[in-house]
Formats: C-alpha cells, structure tokens, sequence
C-alpha cells in the first residue's frame, strides 16, 4: 500500500509510467490523516515524508522508518525482512 499526498489521478499517472501495476496507492491530500496520525506530515510543505511502517494481522506496528531527506529511499530490506516474519 503506497500512501501519498497526490491526488488520484497523479498516483495513478506516476504508476502507470513507472509500469507499477500491483500497488494499492490511497491518497492522503484531503484531511492528510494518515499523515498526522503516524508522523510523516511536513506540515509547512503539506507533504508526506517519505518512509516505512509495517503492521502486522493484529494492527499492531512492528516496524517505522522515517527517511530524514525526501529524496532518500527508506531500507526496504529492513522492512521486508520484518514483514517476512510475520508471514
């Protein structure tokens, strides 16, 4: 599940570009909730930073990485391998 603050119609457009066609993309630019409730708001830019949460079956948060520079990828192999686990 990718979360931004683009509108739909760009969520859609960035994935059908970057040939993405397996992601569940919400968009969070309305009430930008997700992002005060989990801390990725950069609220004078109302933008998302970028990161990771994994939640397991029991919605409990196993994993969180906030990724100090926008144009920093978060360690997806960190996320994973917790993910893994809870397969």
């Amino acid at each position: 599940v990718n979360i931004s603050n683009d509108l739909p119609f760009a969520q859609k457009r960035f994935c059908g570009a970057e040939g993405i066609d397996k992601a569940v993309t919400i968009s969070d630019h309305k009430d930008v909730d997700f992002g005060i409730k989990y801390g990725f708001l950069i609220e004078e830019l109302r933008l998302l930073a970028r990161g990771v949460v994994v939640i397991d079956k029991n919605n409990v948060i196993k994993y969180v990485e906030y990724v100090p520079e926008v144009t920093t990828e978060p360690n997806y192999d960190a996320a994973l391998e917790v993910a893994k686990k809870l397969v």
